[in-house]
């Protein structure tokens, strides 16, 4: 009996990184959706810091979703964050040509990999 607890609270803790956050910024000029899903990052840093960008001069509207809707136009699979030890898969929205800068920042700042869903 105690496994069975052991698994059921395992798969508990999988089910509380499986979030995700839609983040929308618009500025003159300027607007960027995107959509990170948390793959191993504490969920209370996910949700207060990751989610949350200071961004000023720019609205910046989040929305929590279960996971990031469909109609990327490229996607860096398993980012690593900048000197932490945590993951998250960052879905694009918007101009697609924009993948031309953002496919070498996934796959040599973030050693991610680029899907083109």
């Amino acid at each position: 009996m105690p496994l069975a607890a052991a698994l059921l609270s395992l798969c508990a803790s999988a089910q509380v990184l499986a979030e995700a956050c839609v983040v929308h910024t618009q500025a003159e000029h300027l607007d960027v959706q995107v959509c990170q899903q948390n793959i191993s990052i504490p969920q209370q840093l996910f949700h207060d810091g990751f989610c949350e960008p200071n961004l000023p001069g720019q609205k910046v509207s989040v929305q929590y979703v279960e996971q990031c809707p469909q109609g990327a136009f490229g996607v860096c699979s398993d980012a690593h964050v900048d000197n932490m030890p945590y993951r998250q898969d960052i879905h694009y929205y918007g101009v697609a040509s924009d993948a031309a800068y953002l496919r070498p920042f996934c796959e040599q700042k973030s050693l991610g990999k680029w899907l083109t869903p």
